[in-house]
């Protein structure tokens, strides 16, 4: 089983050998497709991916989880509060208008707008294009997250949205659902969605270092994992993901495919509506309910040990690890929670998951139903693909919903930011708390950290609210997913893999 190089040793390898590498065409498999082109309409993962794909960012993480320059040449931090961008000279859209520091206010503005998006940006006070390829940003105090924070501007095409229309339209058809225009190494060529997504490489990119030789990407989403194993091994496509916990043996022992494998931080949980049923609102019954799930068991028997059974929201290594926080699984601990909560027998509840977003979900969920059975609440379950999933999850259409998250800023007070502060529309705080948790302290504590500079007063208070938490069981931790891919020999997969798992086709080499 092969682990990820770091990326400059990698590109190393590939730019050594790209002079005599042909154009080459990669058919990839995911467990879906992106739900959207508008880049600004869904904060996940299938939205970044694509991102990164077509469009490109100020800034970008390396395998360090430090940055390297992308469309912004340099930066420089001018006081506590200011920040200034240069961005590189040349650069054309796909639609030909040259990028400038108008389209980059334009995008950061459209970012502070986007429901999901705004809660990120909140700090970020002031956007100015103070030439055509300098952008001076502004916080609302001093902020240590302000290149996290940049991998997310993705400069968009001003004149090609505005002429279209660039409203962002949640789970709605918008031009800017159906058209794009960035600067990246691909342009989309056709789309039909949940069927099929053809990429072209884009000959005017800007970025000629790039060792990348694919000239056309198809992505076909595969909902089912052994199906998309079995395309892999038969040679229907080159590349896949994620594999399956189950399929990890059988692939590596396959001579024809490289598997490769790393440690993940995205949690998956699940979030009880306070709101919706007025047992979830009862403190001890959450309690109840973290303790009848045995998570340690769900990652040795669905996950097959492919992941690590969680009781925070932040793994080990993040600022706000809190190391005395353990699983608690306790069955008899957790009926004698619903005795004292006044619900000995138990009671009713809906439960909604996705059947094609995180590994295995839907037998998580599955799991989870039948122990929570075992303390007399009885679960009504749905599952759905994420294309229906996520417009359910905005409605908060059910009492439990499963939720998974990675701090994209590889930081803990994201985490806060988005499933436990209290939902906020005006900020964007709390976008993905369908719980409807609410706590001051928990609000407080975050935003506090997003303006401290120190990291040990930092840290304190990232692990205090990972202790809130704990505590007044605001969700149900379950565990961080470990992350593989597969890719047939010849296709460099390894090299442009990342643990943020937004793998850089477009430096990706096929050498055979």
């Amino acid at each position: 089983m092969k682990t990820l190089r770091t990326l400059t040793a990698a590109t190393a390898i590939f730019l050594g050998a790209v002079g005599m590498a042909p154009a080459q065409t990669l058919n990839f498999a995911y467990d879906a497709d992106p739900v959207s082109l508008d880049p600004h309409e869904q904060l996940s993962g299938g939205t970044l991916q694509l991102s990164h794909m077509v469009f490109d960012p100020l800034v970008r993480w390396n395998n360090e989880l430090g940055f390297d320059a992308r469309l912004a040449e340099s930066w420089e931090r001018i006081d506590d509060t200011t920040v200034l961008f240069n961005l590189r000279q040349g650069v054309t859209f796909h639609s030909g208008n040259a990028m400038t520091a108008d389209d980059v206010v334009y995008t950061i503005e459209r970012l502070k707008s986007s429901p999901d998006f705004k809660g990120i940006f909140a700090s970020w006070s002031s956007a100015r294009a103070v030439d055509d390829h300098t952008v001076e940003i502004k916080t609302n105090g001093p902020s240590p997250l302000v290149l996290h924070t940049a991998t997310y501007v993705f400069p968009m095409d001003r004149a090609f949205y505005e002429a279209g229309g660039d409203e962002i339209v949640k789970h709605g058809d918008s031009f800017a659902s159906q058209n794009i225009s960035g600067t990246g190494p691909f342009t989309v060529a056709s789309r039909e969605q949940g069927v099929k997504v053809v990429f072209e490489r884009n000959a005017s990119y800007w970025d000629t270092s790039s060792p990348g030789n694919v000239q056309t990407a198809v992505l076909t989403p595969i909902k089912e994992a052994p199906t998309r194993v079995a395309a892999l091994l038969s040679g229907d496509v080159d590349f896949i993901a994620p594999v399956p916990p189950t399929d990890l043996a059988r692939i590596d022992s396959d001579e024809n495919v490289d598997l490769v494998t790393m440690t993940g931080t995205r949690i998956i949980t699940l979030q009880m509506n306070q709101q919706r049923h007025e047992a979830l609102a009862n403190v001890k019954v959450r309690q109840a309910i973290v303790h009848a799930i045995n998570n340690e068991g769900i990652v040795q028997k669905i996950m097959k040990g492919f992941g690590t059974a969680a009781a925070q929201q932040s793994p080990a290594g993040y600022v706000g690890y809190n190391p005395n926080l353990v699983p608690r699984y306790d069955l008899a601990r957790a009926k004698e929670l619903m005795a004292e909560a006044g619900y000995a027998d138990g009671f009713s509840a809906t439960m909604m998951c996705p059947n094609n977003r995180y590994v295995n979900d839907f037998k998580i969920c599955e799991a989870a139903a039948a122990m929570l059975a075992k303390i007399g609440v009885e679960i009504d379950l749905t599952t759905m693909p994420k294309a229906q999933y996520w417009p359910k999850f905005d409605e908060r259409a059910a009492d439990i919903m499963m939720i998974g998250w990675h701090s994209d800023t590889e930081d803990s007070a994201n985490f806060n930011e988005f499933l436990t502060m209290t939902p906020n529309p005006d900020t964007g705080r709390g976008q993905y708390n369908s719980g409807n948790y609410s706590n001051s302290m928990v609000d407080d504590l975050t935003l506090a950290s997003l303006t401290e500079t120190d990291d040990a007063a930092r840290a304190d208070m990232l692990q205090k609210v990972e202790q809130i938490l704990h505590d007044e069981a605001a969700y149900v931790p379950l565990h961080w997913q470990d992350l593989a891919w597969a890719a047939r020999k010849g296709v460099g997969a390894e090299a442009v893999l990342n643990v943020m798992n937004f793998p850089y086709l477009g430096d990706l080499v096929i050498s055979e």
